[in-house]
């Protein structure tokens, strides 16, 4: 059994930057947002690695990122991440900000995987973030695996793993840092990926070069995708607020130090 994964991966500004909500003339947006750097979304990037993974460990698969973002910003992107993985990138230019809906963009990612030539959708893995660094509705995976009619959904997911009868065994987080496992018996189905068990792989050069053969044409020829939140009033937007709960202590024993994280623990 080989795979047809695609990967759906949004980009999204550099968690590193200060983000400040302002109400432009379109609504709700971030001051200098096409000036901030972007980064393929951390979690979408998981799935992609696990994505690689999956397909370079079984013969015949192929990956695909299916990415919805400004032209611009989506090349900026790209010369970072072509290094680390093969795929065959799909490119809708729209709007990539935290203030668009999660079903509009659902159906513009639906109508984009459904164009991919020579795509078997018997074969088909949909992998994605189940959250997001935009907006994190945890809604755009589960409404495009509805459009294309997949009923097969795992949302947090850390781990996967193909059986030697075709199978495959799903780990789900759940709360209490407990896993749902459960076995799919085969494809098509979707995953919203949580951070998964890959580290991020180094850049490889040569890698990259066959990759950037056919995401700048890929780019070039994107299809306008309109998107946004027609019919949402945003009454406020502000940032998270920052949380920091530390206690300093001197002179405390190591071991007095893992009792008290261990009743932590515990509750």
């Amino acid at each position: 059994m080989s795979y047809h994964i695609v990967v759906c991966g949004s980009i999204v500004p550099d968690p590193l930057q200060t983000l400040e909500p302002v109400t432009g003339p379109q609504g709700p947006a971030l001051k200098n947002e096409m000036m901030l750097p972007a980064v393929l979304d951390p979690w979408a990037g998981h799935a992609l690695y696990e994505a690689a993974n999956l397909a370079k460990n079984v013969p015949d698969s192929k990956v695909w990122l299916v990415s919805l973002g400004p032209k611009a910003k989506l090349q900026q992107v790209m010369m970072n991440v072509a290094q680390k993985v093969p795929f065959e990138l799909v490119v809708l230019d729209g709007p990539s900000g935290g203030f668009t809906e999660a079903e509009e963009v659902a159906a513009h990612l639906a109508k984009a995987i459904e164009s991919i030539d020579g795509l078997d959708k018997s074969k088909l893995l949909l992998f994605g973030g189940w959250q997001s660094a935009s907006r994190g509705t945890g809604a755009v995976m589960q409404i495009v695996g509805e459009t294309l009619g997949i009923v097969d959904q795992f949302q947090g997911v850390d781990k996967l793993e193909p059986q030697a009868d075709g199978s495959m065994q799903v780990k789900e987080r759940m709360e209490g840092g407990s896993y749902l496992v459960s076995t799919l018996s085969a494809p098509p189905a979707v995953f919203g990926w949580a951070t998964g068990t890959l580290p991020e792989p180094p850049n490889n050069p040569q890698v990259g070069m066959q990759n950037m053969r056919f995401i700048m044409p890929a780019i070039q020829k994107a299809q306008p995708a309109q998107v946004g939140a027609a019919g949402v009033e945003f009454k406020s937007v502000e940032l998270p607020a920052q949380r920091r709960e530390t206690r300093v202590v001197k002179d405390v024993p190591a071991a007095d130090i893992a009792r008290e994280i261990v009743d932590w623990i515990k509750g």
